[in-house]
């Protein structure tokens, strides 16, 4: 195959044009306009939280998370250290101090076994990541911090239209975030958004997405002027980026079945290797309906994978690894600390390889990397 497969390639429904020239005809192209507020009404009506507000990034929604917890200096957030840097750092910002645990074996989400013995009179809250769209094992979860006096966020930014058990993920703590980012499944190329579930948020939360302002109370006319009100932001996006994402959202049904039916066929493809131990591939609980955000191989060890990539990259296909864990990095030392071991964290980080998951793949494509795929782990066979 002479085309080189790319690992992400973003999706375009076909109405994102026309509505974008929308918001030109309409002329209002900065944010909260007919668009953003479209875009509002269907996170509520379709994930059914109690109120939805746009960001310009998932970044940006933990931070405004982060600032609606009341953190001071010494804080400490349990949260996993397998995750994007904006998990952590959001939180860092504030003065708070991340404190990671574990994950699990084999959905590589936080280890809600862990997160008891983590818990100090400095705790504050419990962040969450629901790695590939799957969810953690969220009724342990809300448990440990019910009990505990303790709030949790859900960073949901995989796991838009996701469930576990009968709730969208991103609904179910007292926040949750979510990314439109070029790579996820729906995309307004950057953007993200703040799921408020408790609302004693709410108000609270216009205000600091608005620089600190009660900009959205007057615009309502409740307010006859707006005023500085609150440290904040300005975190809300334009409105040719919500134009966008509406047209996605319009098409996410359709988008997530073609995502999942792709996931499935690489399953049913590499189940044999499953079977023979040379990789293992991604565990769904009982009790979780992913995404199909991602579909990933786990080698042997590190060696394998990383040839396993270049013996992909040879043959046109584009697979990549993923998070290097916080704990590693520099700033991770500086400003985190860690409660147990790693080990798990580590040794996933090193045996984990993604492969390309986009609708547009076509059975061509798709076939061209099972093949390589079958190929390269039945050589690896023959040399174990």
């Amino acid at each position: 195959m002479n085309e080189f497969i790319g690992f992400n390639k973003p999706y375009f429904t076909g109405k994102e044009e026309n509505y974008i020239r929308q918001t030109h005809l309409n002329q209002q192209i900065s944010g909260d306009g007919i668009y953003t507020n479209l875009c509002h009404e269907w996170l509520e009506n379709n994930l059914l939280c109690k109120k939805a507000l746009l960001t310009h990034s998932c970044t940006a929604a933990l931070e405004m998370a982060a600032i609606l917890l009341n953190l001071k200096s010494g804080d400490e957030i349990i949260m996993p250290s397998y995750t994007f840097i904006s998990s952590a750092n959001s939180f860092v910002l504030r003065g708070a101090v991340p404190v990671f645990v574990d994950i699990r074996k084999d959905t590589l989400n936080i280890n809600e076994a862990l997160i008891e013995e983590a818990i100090t009179p400095k705790t504050k809250a419990i962040l969450v990541v629901h790695y590939a769209g799957v969810g953690c094992e969220m009724d342990k979860i809300m448990a440990i911090a019910e009990e505990n006096n303790l709030f949790v966020v859900e960073d949901s930014a995989q796991g838009i239209l996701s469930k576990y058990k009968d709730k969208f993920l991103g609904t179910i703590g007292h926040l949750g975030c979510i990314s439109f980012h070029e790579t996820k499944n729906i995309t307004s190329g950057e953007g993200g958004a703040l799921l408020i579930n408790d609302k004693r948020f709410i108000r609270r939360a216009e205000i600091i997405r608005e620089k600190g302002s009660d900009r959205s109370q007057f615009f309502r006319g409740e307010v006859d002027k707006y005023t500085w009100q609150d440290i904040g932001s300005s975190y809300l996006p334009g409105e040719l980026t919500s134009a966008f994402l509406l047209a996605q959202f319009e098409e996410s049904k359709s988008i997530t079945q073609k995502r999942k039916k792709i996931w499935e066929k690489y399953y049913n493809a590499f189940k044999n290797f499953d079977n023979k131990g040379l990789i293992c591939l991604p565990k769904i609980p009982k009790d979780c309906k992913h995404n199909g955000h991602i579909f990933y191989l786990m080698f042997e060890n590190v060696k394998l994978r990383d040839k396993y990539i270049r013996k992909m990259n040879d043959s046109g296909v584009g697979c990549i690894f993923h998070y290097v864990p916080l704990h590693l990095s520099k700033a991770g030392r500086k400003y985190a600390k860690i409660h147990g071991s790693m080990a798990i964290s580590e040794d996933s980080a090193n045996r984990i390889v993604r492969l390309p998951m986009w609708i547009e793949l076509g059975n061509k494509r798709q076939q061209h990397i099972i093949n390589s795929t079958h190929e390269i782990l039945t050589d690896f066979s023959y040399s174990r």
